[in-house]
């Protein structure tokens, strides 16, 4: 495993690349955490929040990483560059044998939540994502299931090809930059999380509010939190511990507000194979077995 001594950990923190907590003991490794689009990166007093809850209770310090893509997390997992990270069900279904599923969030009180289908709050007339044919549509992630499976799906269950469908496509890095993209009017339309458009209209309803929701999906499993093969089996039991029992602790209730989360569970094995599924029908899953 990847060592930070002292002087690198605290050189990282006042870089102000990651956000660190401060350390327990000079031979303490921070435990890595990785965030991943599905979180809003501009939110980072509530990252200092969630750090300082969980250094706390793990009695480790915590590192929080921010990357722009879910392959850029994922990678750092695999390489053990990172112990946890926040991902989305499709890059976990693509290498779910070398992750630990750890725990997944619940949201409006299920481990749940659906992608929406966005445009411009201008058009008034695309009822369906058949109508935005020629267009040009932001895709959140290539590794996303509601950013970029759901709707390739989507189109494909329509009868079309998904690559010659629109007329101009392009990733956003996000699905708050999706969302963006489409109030802006530089997308005519994007398929985002659900989660993200909700907590985003809590916190910046002008974006929200110059688009407007055409479709939802069905529910899928909500994006979850593993580990990587950096960790052992004793931390990451130990980190589902703690992040299940934030919705008994009052002092984490704030903290669960902020994120707009209800709590979290322990995962089940199954609950993925739903994106797995749809993946194959559309051709874009080469690693699942």
């Amino acid at each position: 495993m990847y060592r930070l001594n002292r002087r690198q950990f605290l050189g990282l923190c006042s870089a102000g690349g990651l956000l660190a907590t401060r350390l327990v003991g000079a031979t303490e490794d921070p435990i890595r955490i990785g965030i991943t689009p599905v979180f809003l990166t501009e939110q980072t007093s509530l990252l200092r929040e969630w750090r300082d809850y969980l250094h706390e209770r793990l009695g480790r310090p915590v590192l929080f990483v921010q990357r722009d893509t879910y392959r850029e997390i994922v990678g750092n997992l695999l390489s053990r560059q990172l112990d946890f990270a926040w991902i989305c069900g499709y890059p976990y279904v693509q290498h779910r044998n070398e992750l630990a599923l750890t725990a997944t969030p619940l949201y409006e009180d299920e481990p749940l939540y659906r992608a929406f289908f966005i445009v411009p709050a201008r058009d008034l007339h695309t009822r369906s994502i058949v109508d935005l044919k020629g267009g040009v549509f932001a895709y959140a992630d290539p590794d996303s299931n509601s950013g970029f499976l759901v709707p390739r799906f989507t189109v494909k269950e329509h009868g079309a090809d998904p690559n010659h469908f629109f007329r101009k496509t392009f990733f956003t890095a996000g699905h708050r930059n999706a969302i963006e993209a489409v109030s802006t009017g530089l997308a005519d339309g994007a398929y985002v999380d659900g989660y993200v458009w909700n907590t985003l209209a809590k916190i910046n309803s002008d974006i929200t509010g110059r688009t407007r929701i055409v479709a939802r999906s069905r529910a899928f499993a909500f994006p979850p939190i593993v580990g990587g093969p950096a960790i052992s089996k004793a931390l990451n039991e130990r980190m589902q511990r703690v992040l299940v029992g934030m919705s008994q602790d009052q002092n984490a209730s704030p903290l669960l507000q902020r994120l707009n989360l209800d709590g979290f569970a322990v995962p089940e094995a199954g609950a993925y194979d739903a994106i797995a599924v749809m993946a194959r029908k559309v051709g874009e899953v080469p690693r699942v077995p």
